[in-house]
């Protein structure tokens, strides 16, 4: 029987070993994920990039303003058009 006990107590170990080195992988897993997080927020900090809020503000207001500046083009194209067909002949 202490034959017997001998590989029983080999698999015991080397099933701990394995444990511990699955553990410690997972834990190094855990602190390259952090490290690349880390590095990448900085990166991106750096390239001073706009948020997504900021960008859909100002490109509303652009569109606004597009809206608008198309409204007055309009607006002085027909004043002209008054202006000229009041006047006659034009210059």
């Amino acid at each position: 029987m202490p034959t017997n006990r001998a590989p029983n107590r080999l698999l015991d170990e080397f099933a701990r070993v394995m444990t511990d080195a699955a553990g410690t992988a997972q834990g190094m897993r855990r602190e390259v994920e952090t490290l690349f997080r880390t590095q990448g927020e900085r990166l991106l900090n750096q390239m001073d990039l706009v948020q997504r809020e900021e960008f859909e503000a100002v490109r509303e207001m652009a569109m606004k303003a597009r809206m608008e500046n198309e409204a007055l083009k309009k607006r002085l194209a027909d004043l002209e058009a008054k202006m000229g067909g009041g006047s006659g002949a034009g210059v």
